[in-house]
Order: structure tokens, then C-alpha cells, then sequence
């Protein structure tokens, strides 16, 4: 596509694929677009390993990283021992997780043990760590890299553009955007509030509109983001002056997604309606598929959930033995099953590759293009 964007970045087609698996990263990046590799829950070393293998997967190939650091979460700056961090996390929403698992037939077992190793995300989201892991991102050969909660650390912003990488920041209001283009950022992914994981409130087909009237002049590309999982869809949010598009939720049920095979088959059954937007993962808004779980957490009597990330001290150690427990077959582990994804659940309805979903979208979005101009004809 000849846009300036895809110029920059060495793409051929503005198709930007946010995902937690290599495989699909890989395979987007192949097919032309831009695989964006989420890394937030990862230390270090395993960033270095993961991207290692993009590397010798794309031929040379562009992809980004997707790092979250945000502005504001629990004990930021605060030099306090892991042991203090796990001793913040009340008993009683321990306790409130363990009985949504029982009422289940789900054993919780002893899950501190596994709190203790979610504590990674602790130390990646600080500056520190934050650091340790950009050190890792910039010394491969990477296009873009983006932070998905707030302003971008200052560091990334200067590293950046000392080393000819594209900085990107997630926006949910046009005043966030206005912020991110007055901080130095090069790419605004414009995420409306169909978008799975963490997202605001206000619908892509009003958000991307005001984000592109907002920051006008200024040569900053958007992306939009949310609820897209069409070709049609992205040309839609193009002629709303989006420079492309940025996908999560449809990869999910790709050949290539490391997705439980069960939450998968839930995905793909689900409609546009099945899906939460919910504080109770993470600490802060993040929308995902609807289950027992999630159902447990906004009914009545359920605890008012923590501050990032002790949230995720509470939430991730149980979804884990839930995964694993619902790939055995337990029934009641398949009820509580669920991952995030955004309201364009309802349009994924098969499961292909992600090179596949690549040229669907490709083809979709010619067909669109095709039937406007019809519309322009004597």
C-alpha cells in the first residue's frame, strides 16, 4: 500500500497484529503486515529468547514490541520487598477467588507459590525493569515499539529515535492523544472501547475520528484499534483518516495462538455480546470473554478489586490452574475458562492460520474499497 506509514516501516500492507505468541508475530510479519510482540509478562531473559527466534522467523522481516509500563499503579517508586507485595494483597479476595474455583470443583491448591512468580510483572511495569527489558528490545532489529498504558517512559521515547525505531502509544480519549503527541511519539493506536484487554469507554467509529480531528497537523499516523477483525472494517476506519489498523483479539483463535484450545472453542462460538469489561483481572478496565469467573466478580457480595497489580496477584494464579485444569477436561474448569477479547469475538467464527486471516483481510478490504468507488461512478 503506498502510504506513508508503510513507507516508514517497510510494511506492505498497514495491518498490525498485537499478540503474545511468536508464531503469529512471525506469520503476520511474512504476510506483509506487522507482527507486535506483547511482552509485558515476561522477564528479560525471556524477551531475549522469544525475540531471538523472531529474528530468524521474519528474513528480515519488520516487527514491533508491546511493552506495558504504566503511569500509575501500586507501590510505584516505592523500594518494597516482594514478601511486603504479597503481604498487601488482602486475604478475603484470596479467599473470594479460592470459592468461585470450589463452587466449581476446582481445587485451588496453594496458589502463593504462584503469586510469587506473577511478581515478574511487578518488576517489569517499574522503571527498572522497564529498562532491563527496552535494553533487550533495542538490540534486535526491531521497527516499532509501543507502551500500552499511558505515556511512554522518556527512555523509550529517546532511544527511539536515536535508533530509527517508530514509538507508539495507546490512546482512549482525544486529550490522550493530544498528550502522547506533545510527549514525542510517532504512531497513535486509537483504541476504542470494543478492543479486548485494556481499554476505555468510548466506541471505535467515534474514537478514531476525534483522535485524527484532534491531533490534525501534527503528521502523527493513527491506527485504529478495536472490535476490527474484518478487512472492510479497517477500510472503514481508514476513510475515517486511520493510517491502518491494530488487531489483538483476532489472532486468538488462529492456528498459530497459543490460546487454551478451550477458550478458543468459546471465542469462536461466542457472539459480539460476550464479553465483560471488567476491572477484576488486572486492577484496571480490561474487557474479556464471559464466563463463570468473570460473572463470579461482578455479582453481588464479590470484593472491589485491588490496585494494579495486586489484582493480578489475585486473579492470574487461579485463571492458571483453571487453564490447566479445563484442558484435562474438567467441566467446571470450561465454565470458568476465559481470556481477554474484544466485542469482535462475534465475527470470528473460524479458525484459520494468521497468514490466512492476513489475506482475508487484504481481500475484504479491496472488495470495500471497490464497492465506495462504485458509489462514485457515472
Amino acid at each position: 500500500m503506498n502510504s506513508e506509514l508503510c513507507k516508514r516501516l517497510g510494511i506492505a500492507f498497514p495491518l498490525f497484529a498485537f499478540s503474545h505468541c511468536r508464531d503469529v508475530v512471525a506469520a503476520v510479519t511474512n504476510a506483509g503486515g506487522m507482527g507486535v510482540f506483547g511482552a509485558a509478562m515476561m522477564s528479560p531473559e525471556e524477551l531475549e529468547e522469544e525475540l531471538s527466534w523472531i529474528d530468524a522467523h521474519v528474513n528480515g522481516k519488520p516487527y514491533g514490541v508491546d511493552l506495558i509500563v504504566p503511569n500509575k499503579f501500586e507501590a510505584k517508586g516505592e523500594d518494597i520487598p516482594d514478601a511486603a507485595i504479597l503481604a498487601m494483597v488482602p486475604e478475603g479476595h484470596k479467599d473470594f477467588a479460592d470459592d468461585v474455583m470450589q463452587k466449581h470443583g476446582v481445587e485451588p491448591g496453594d496458589l502463593d507459590p504462584v503469586r510469587a512468580e506473577q511478581l515478574v510483572f511487578r518488576e517489569n511495569i517499574s522503571a527498572e525493569g522497564a529498562r532491563r527489558s527496552l535494553d533487550v528490545a533495542f538490540s534486535h532489529p526491531i521497527a516499532l515499539i509501543a507502551n500500552a498504558l499511558g505515556l511512554p517512559p522518556q527512555e523509550m521515547l529517546e532511544r527511539g529515535k536515536a535508533q530509527g525505531v517508530a514509538v507508539g502509544a495507546l490512546v482512549g480519549t482525544a486529550e490522550h492523544a493530544r498528550a502522547q503527541v506533545a510527549a514525542g511519539v510517532d504512531v497513535i493506536i486509537a483504541a476504542g472501547g470494543e478492543a479486548g484487554g485494556h481499554t476505555g469507554e468510548i466506541s471505535t467509529m467515534v474514537l478514531v475520528p476525534e483522535v485524527v480531528q484532534a491531533i490534525a497537523g501534527s503528521g502523527i499516523p493513527v491506527l485504529a484499534a478495536g472490535g476490527i477483525a474484518t478487512g472492510s472494517q479497517m477500510a472503514a476506519a481508514m476513510a475515517m483518516g486511520a493510517a491502518g489498523a491494530w488487531c489483538g483479539s483476532v489472532w486468538l483463535t488462529t492456528a498459530e495462538a497459543e490460546t487454551n484450545p478451550v477458550v478458543k472453542e468459546k471465542m469462536l462460538a461466542a457472539s459480539s455480546r460476550d464479553t465483560v469489561r471488567s476491572r477484576s483481572r488486572t486492577g484496571k478496565p480490561s474487557r474479556q470473554l464471559v464466563s463463570a469467573w468473570t460473572e463470579a466478580w461482578e455479582g453481588k457480595g464479590a470484593p472491589t478489586p485491588l490496585p494494579m497489580p495486586l489484582q493480578t496477584l489475585v486473579s492470574e494464579p487461579a485463571l492458571h490452574r483453571i487453564d490447566l485444569m479445563s484442558q484435562k477436561g474438567h467441566v467446571g474448569a470450561q465454565d470458568l475458562a476465559t481470556y481477554w477479547v474484544g466485542q469482535g469475538v462475534g465475527l470470528m467464527n473460524q479458525a484459520m492460520s494468521a497468514g490466512a486471516v492476513v489475506q482475508d483481510f487484504k481481500e475484504d478490504f479491496l472488495t470495500a474499497f471497490e464497492r465506495l468507488g462504485a458509489l462514485l461512478e457515472d
